[in-house]
């Protein structure tokens, strides 16, 4: 198989999310995560080479999309990425779901600054939707979902659980224990598990190289 051949996902229209989100507290200040975008925008960009027209749906990060074929769509919130995936995903043969969402927002958003007392601050969170398994549920036969886990115990078992409960086709499993992996560095590690139990680990590689094992899997189902 020739990497990097423009026409191997011609004709594809992708959804990709990447990134953070921040869910907002007050004015000032939100609840987020280490997220800096690097591999959802990799694989933006390694999609779009390859020939697809891709629909990047990113939280707050300092990158930018360089190929024609991205269209992106910048949001802040989970519920704001919620919005914009559940209005895309139908009009594409694909989705790669890279961003890192929170999993809970504030239950109040202040409209003002919240100012410092000598007293214990108590903010109640709430569930944010699970953009993911909303995606999962709409999914059909023609579509194909990707997922990915980033885990800190149990990675296999917990991203197994992942891939059957969200309706993956395949998820990509990355560990905070490996050395060079996760958030804010330009190396990722990984391993690619699929719905039919098949599952391949990969060595060490740029985040450039990690889209492409990523691409690799993906054509499997064009």
């Amino acid at each position: 198989m020739t990497r990097n051949r423009p026409g191997r996902l011609s004709g594809k229209k992708i959804l990709i999310t990447a990134g953070p989100t921040h869910e907002k507290i007050d004015p000032v200040r939100f609840i987020g995560n280490y997220s800096t975008g690097k591999m959802g925008f990799a694989i933006a960009e390694a999609c779009a080479e390859e020939g697809a027209r891709v629909l990047l749906v990113s939280g707050p990060v300092h990158l930018e999309a360089v190929h024609p074929g991205i269209t992106r769509f910048d949001v802040t919130s989970a519920g704001e990425m919620a919005d914009q995936c559940f209005s895309l995903f139908g009009e594409c043969q694909a989705g790669i779901m890279s961003a890192a969402v929170a999993d809970y927002t504030p239950s109040k958003k202040h409209g003002s600054k919240v100012k410092r007392t000598d007293d214990n601050l108590m903010i109640e969170l709430k569930p944010t939707q699970d953009i993911a398994a909303e995606l999962g549920r709409r999914k059909r036969a023609d579509q194909v979902l990707v997922g990915f886990a980033l885990e800190t115990d149990q990675e296999e078992v917990n991203a197994r659980s992942k891939l059957k409960r969200k309706n993956f086709d395949f998820i990509v499993l990355n560990s905070l224990k490996d050395k060079g992996a996760g958030f804010g560095v330009d190396t990722n590690k990984i391993t690619i598990i699929d719905s039919d139990n098949n599952i391949r680990h990969f060595e060490l590689k740029s985040k450039r190289e990690v889209a492409l094992d990523i691409i690799d899997k993906l054509v499997e189902y064009a």
